[in-house]
């Protein structure tokens, strides 16, 4: 696990430099990579994982969506910012934070219901472990 761990890295880094761009390839191998540390640390059966990954797959992709239009939103206002402006994007800001709280509530009801609340509240903590780990690999890489 470790050594795919640092080759991910790399191909992190390597993603980092003006002229490279992730593979259709690479991303799935980071999203491999993810399915298989949050999958053991949740300790999901084949009957938990087959309903669990496409709900938890569309909530991310909803989250993606909402955080992509924010961002999308930030880098056509260009400064100078009128009042009019800011506002705009304040108001917007305010909204895609609250349906990122509904989709929360939303798509955690429906997980519950596939894996319980016990694991509910691992994968938060499997979620950030990954973060975590992908981050202290990328650190030793580095030095």
């Amino acid at each position: 696990m470790k050594r795919l761990f640092k080759i991910i890295t790399i191909l992190i880094l390597l993603a980092a430099r003006p002229n490279f761009s992730f593979s259709q390839n690479d991303q799935e191998k980071l999203e491999l990579l993810r399915v298989t540390f949050i999958s053991k640390k949740l300790e999901l059966n084949n009957s938990e994982s087959e309903k669990f990954w496409p709900v938890y797959n569309e909530y991310n992709d909803k989250i993606k969506a909402i955080k992509k239009n924010l961002r999308q939103s930030y880098r056509k206002k260009t400064p100078p910012l009128t009042e009019l402006d800011a506002e705009d994007l304040f108001q917007l800001e305010l909204k895609s934070r609250q349906a990122e709280v509904d989709l929360f509530k939303q798509y955690n009801e429906k997980m519950r219901g596939i894996i319980g609340i016990k694991k509910i509240v691992r994968l938060r903590v499997a979620e950030e472990e990954f973060k975590r780990e992908i981050i202290n690999s990328i650190k030793d890489n580095r030095d």
